[in-house]
């Protein structure tokens, strides 16, 4: 099959939508697909054999971030070439919604079109005003999936329809292969994420850590991503500061070791997730997880059995768990058992069947299925016609 995959944000800007497209876009080739993606890029950014640049992007304040899009009439025509030279069996569109690549696509394709929807925004006015400019755009896809039942209650609230949840994907053995690193190892809590972006909850973990760091005064914090560290620590009493070490970015490689490594992963989000694929990484990699209760992380973690939830925002209830777990290593074990089972539902081998499902029920493989049955995919997969 010829898969074109359309990426909305900038390639060079790590973020949990580029790495599901990333390791999508490898497992297709993996099983003997044509792949290509077609995502917004610097012109000196290295780039893999399947991915097309559609140019430089700018930041666009989106979902209480800042996302690197790619919009206008050069990219419109980069779009139309890229569609023109692949001759796609199928058209994955991710975030069509966003002002970015993905509603280009739908404004030139034709042929099945395939959407999957990731952000968790309720209470999205842009959004809502905007149906109306994006109604006829997303007519034209053929079958719509969400990331989580969060994503998918976005999509019903503000642009109609319906869509099937298949959850984003992780290569877990990967994960559960890495070698543990042992400068990380010992007492070490585990944070990863964008340092700058309040939402990722760094703010509330250094809130924590003094009470935390009371109680255990052995324990590290490891934290890895882009950001300014010093701006990161002033929130936090000097006395403490030097048990907090700044990783900056790390490999993939370096990733799935420092998750393997940590006494503990923290993931103190305040909102604005979907979904949560740095919770599936870390259960993947043994990490016993202790996350925020918003709704996405708690149906990640199987609603605390597969990893604790602390009240969000509240630097108290996250600093009482992390010392009872830091001191319990028979709970922590349980948590690790928990997750190793409940993490192979998010692995590839499940969740790329699920996308393959959803790409023959929309291209001419589905004309020969009965009537009955076509017309029950249909409804599972939110097309878009009975």
């Amino acid at each position: 099959m010829r898969i074109g995959i359309v990426c909305p944000y900038s390639w060079d800007v790590p973020g949990g939508v580029q790495f599901h497209i990333r390791d999508l876009a490898e497992h297709l080739i993996r099983l003997g697909h044509e792949v290509s993606v077609l995502a917004p890029a610097d012109d000196e950014t290295p780039l893999p054999p399947y991915v097309v640049s559609a140019g430089r992007a700018v930041p666009v304040p989106y979902n209480g971030s800042v996302a690197r899009l790619n919009f206008g009439i050069l990219s419109a025509a980069r779009v139309r070439r890229w569609i023109q030279n692949g001759r796609f069996d199928v058209i994955h569109i991710h975030e069509p919604s966003s002002p970015s690549l993905g509603l280009l696509t739908c404004w030139a394709a034709r042929g099945p079109m395939v959407a999957t929807f990731h952000t968790s925004n309720p209470r999205s006015r842009a959004m809502t005003a905007a149906y109306g400019i994006l109604q006829a755009a997303l007519e034209k896809i053929s079958a719509r999936i969400a990331v989580s039942e969060y994503a998918r209650r976005t999509l019903v609230e503000h642009l109609g329809g319906d869509a099937v949840v298949i959850p984003n994907g992780v290569d877990v053995s990967f994960f559960a292969d890495a070698e543990p690193k042992p400068e990380w190892q010992g007492g070490t809590i585990g944070f990863i994420g964008r340092i700058d972006e309040p939402r990722k909850g760094l703010p509330v973990l250094m809130r924590a850590l003094p009470r935390i760091l009371e109680a255990r005064p052995d324990t590290r914090l490891l934290v890895a991503g882009r950001g300014d560290a010093e701006e990161a620590l002033e929130p936090l009493p000097r006395a403490y500061r030097d048990r907090v070490e700044f990783l900056g970015m790390v490999s993939d490689e370096d990733k799935a070791r420092f998750l393997s490594s940590v006494d503990l992963y923290v993931a103190p989000n305040t909102g604005g997730e979907s979904f949560g694929i740095i919770l599936v990484e870390a259960m993947s990699a043994g990490a016993p997880v202790l996350a925020s209760d918003i709704d996405a992380f708690a149906q990640v973690l199987d609603q605390g059995a597969a990893g604790e939830l602390f009240a969000n925002e509240d630097a108290e209830a996250l600093a009482d768990a992390a010392v009872r777990l830091l001191g319990d290593p028979e709970r922590r074990a349980e948590l690790r058992a928990a997750a190793t089972a409940h993490v192979r539902r998010f692995d590839w081998s499940t969740v790329g069947a699920d996308i393959l499902a959803v790409y023959e029920t929309v291209t001419d493989g589905a004309a020969s299925v009965a009537p009955e049955e076509q017309r029950g995919l249909r409804r599972r997969f939110g097309l878009a016609r009975e």
